[in-house]
């Protein structure tokens, strides 16, 4: 599936899309490059959800939880300072990812090794006209 966000002010349009076509799957690894717009559009996802939090990057926590509009967790991941995978398992890692919840990856490329085989891959890619092309 491909999904275009030509402008920011598209984005929530682009969100709803993805949740449509999310079904019975719990992990989604975003990939792309800085600056791609994987954290903005994991918001967009998020509040889609139902989620009231606020929503940011766990970039040094590696993990945020927040509440989706049914009460169930969702688990934010971001592995860009990740140096190994045993501090992915350290932090309980296993526990998140096979607790039946949504899970969010921010960076997987760094743990690919530990992602599950029923992981949902999502590329965010930057067009020359600024729009992003996410493809799932």
């Amino acid at each position: 599936m491909e999904i275009l966000i030509k402008d920011i002010e598209n984005i929530k349009d682009a969100a709803a899309q993805f949740v449509k076509a999310m079904g019975d799957n719990t992990i989604f690894a975003f990939y792309g490059k800085m600056g791609a717009g994987k954290t903005t559009f994991i918001k967009s996802v998020c509040e889609e959800l139902g989620v009231k939090d606020v929503i940011n990057s766990p970039t040094f926590a590696i993990v945020n939880e927040y509440m989706d509009g049914r009460g169930n967790p969702i688990f934010h991941f971001d592995f860009y300072r990740i140096k190994k995978e045993q501090e992915v398992l350290d932090m309980g890692y296993e526990d998140y990812v096979y607790s039946g919840n949504v899970c969010f990856m921010e960076w997987p490329e760094l743990i690919d090794d530990l992602l599950p085989d029923d992981t949902v891959r999502v590329t965010i890619v930057e067009e020359e006209d600024g729009s992003r092309r996410i493809t799932m």
